[in-house]
């Protein structure tokens, strides 16, 4: 991060957009007092709290003012269950024990979880540890209030509450900053301020409106219209996926499949019948808590079956280990810091293919196309956890892509992404030869329109629709159950649907209606 100046007002909501690794993260360890106690470098100008200099503050009376909701909830939740994870900080305040109960209640009820509070958090989704975190600050009262992305993890109907609270935050007072990828949903809550960061500079800062104009619709997710119109003047998009699904041979099935994490316990998901075979790219949506991870969890062998079975090339996983699993499954998880362990990128990539038994010669082959597809090149000899969030996903992607596997399993793949990364290593994954088929869990409505051909809506712990994105997304009563929300990608291709026959990016969209189709009709 270079040369940033900024100011952030009482009550003002400020987003920041750009890459991933431009230095958002890095901006946000500077307000909050871990750059320089926490993280070391060069520190050059001055971060002033309230008029004072953060440099004569120690951390424990910046974080009373400032509060941080991480990128990754797993790296900010420590307590065994809700309750003592949302009092963590009043503890240490040495709050009086009624007070921190009075708080913590309250906040819940804010935040409309209070059905979470004697839950466990590591039986929690990632979307509900979010919403656990973000309770854990609120009931500090900061002034300051840091939000890293904080939308990577909820579904869409969570996210949009979410940003409802955010703008209610700043309109009552809190100062807010928040660092997002998801810009056509920001924009939705009417930030005050918009800063875009490229090459660890401020490129634009100013108003809402004029972001639109001044960033490249690559780099920045923008609404489909603007989009569309500006891809017209750019050469048609190539992507093609080298996977054909032929419909015929089963690589995975669900049968009849239930499970509970305790024994007798509620089932988690029940009745699930699905099959993935050759050549699909499947794409699985559905409410944080509906089931999504523990689905997947079966088919790689990491979860069995309480009831029904789940089939993998034919043979049941209860018969089959992870390892072996795992030459036909590869995973990635949704946190990365529940996959990256090594010293290095290049050992990270490396381990899973030795454990495999590959030769130095595929392993090295493998580790420089995994780099070369996610664009992690010169870093292989970085930590892993000293990287961005999002590169720490691109990573965990890597690690999966260098192993072979038949077929690629990502949960939340596009988390911390920005456009042009999140499209270009799908486009590259799905054009790679090798795969059979690929399956990603998604909140990312337009990730599905624009890259599945099957898409399963899961609902409760059950199956509530299935099968091509036209045929199952256009039904939006259904979407809203699900806690999905239409997107305007979703309403072009609904609208031209009947020209183009199958839903498509709105990059494709652009280059794929009549000529002569009237402009008005495009915006």
């Amino acid at each position: 991060m270079q040369e940033v100046s900024l100011s952030l007002h009482t009550g003002e909501l400020l987003l920041v957009a750009g890459s991933s690794g431009c230095g958002k993260t890095t901006l946000i360890r500077c307000i909050n007092g871990l750059i320089p106690r926490s993280y070391k470098g060069e520190l050059q100008g001055r971060v002033l709290l309230q008029g004072q200099d953060t440099s004569g503050m120690s951390l424990a009376y910046i974080s009373q003012r400032v509060g941080t909701v991480l990128q990754d909830p797993d790296r900010q939740i420590l307590g065994a269950h809700v309750f003592t994870e949302v009092a963590f900080g009043l503890e240490n305040l040495g709050l009086p024990r009624a007070e921190i109960r009075q708080r913590v209640d309250e906040t819940l009820r804010y935040l409309g979880i209070s059905h979470l509070r004697d839950r466990e958090t590591f039986h929690l989704s990632g979307g509900e540890k979010q919403k656990i975190a973000l309770a854990g600050v609120l009931a500090m009262r900061p002034s300051v209030l840091l939000l890293d992305e904080p939308l990577a993890s909820l579904d869409p109907a969570s996210a949009q509450e979410s940003l409802a609270l955010f703008r209610r935050l700043a309109d009552e007072g809190v100062s807010i900053l928040l660092v997002e990828h998801r810009v056509e949903d920001a924009l939705a809550i009417r930030p005050d301020r918009v800063i875009f960061m490229k090459d660890s500079r401020i490129a634009y800062e100013g108003l809402p409106a004029g972001m639109t104009e001044a960033v490249d619709y690559h780099q920045v997710k923008l609404p489909a219209s603007i989009i569309m119109q500006r891809a017209k003047a750019d050469p048609p998009p190539t992507f093609e996926p080298a996977l054909k699904p032929d419909g015929q041979e089963p690589l995975v099935a669900f049968e009849d499949v239930g499970f509970s994490y305790e024994e007798g316990g509620p089932e988690v998901i029940h009745g699930v019948n699905f099959t993935i075979r050759r050549g699909d790219i499947v794409a699985v949506l559905g409410p944080n808590g509906a089931g999504k991870t523990t689905l997947v969890k079966h088919a790689i062998g990491l979860l069995k079956p309480r009831r029904g079975r789940v089939l993998v090339e034919g043979r049941d996983t209860r018969e089959l280990s992870v390892a072996q699993i795992a030459h036909t499954l590869g995973y990635v998880f949704q946190s990365p810091s529940h996959m990256l362990f090594a010293a290095t990128v290049r050992e990270e990539l490396a381990f899973g293919p030795k454990n495999l038994r590959y030769t130095a010669e595929e392993i090295e082959q493998g580790t420089h196309r995994a780099l070369e597809i996610v664009n992690l090149q010169g870093l292989e000899d970085y930590p892993p956890l000293a990287l961005s969030f999002g590169q720490q996903k691109r990573v965990s992607i890597a690690a999966i892509l260098a192993m072979y596997s038949k077929i690629l399993v990502m949960d939340e793949p596009t988390a911390g992404q920005d456009y042009w990364n999140y499209r270009a290593f799908m486009d590259a994954i799905l054009q790679m030869p090798g795969f059979e088929a690929v399956l990603f869990i998604t909140h990312d409505l337009d990730l599905a329109i624009s890259y599945a051909n099957r898409v399963i809506l899961l609902r409760d712990g059950t199956v509530a629709a299935e099968g091509a994105p036209a045929e199952v997304l256009h039904d939006v009563d259904l979407l809203r159950r699900c806690r999905l929300v239409p997107t305007s990608l979703l309403s072009l291709n609904l609208e031209y649907l009947p020209l183009t026959g199958r839903f498509m990016s709105a990059e494709a969209l652009a280059h794929s209606l009549p000529r002569d189709l009237p402009v008005s009709q495009q915006t």
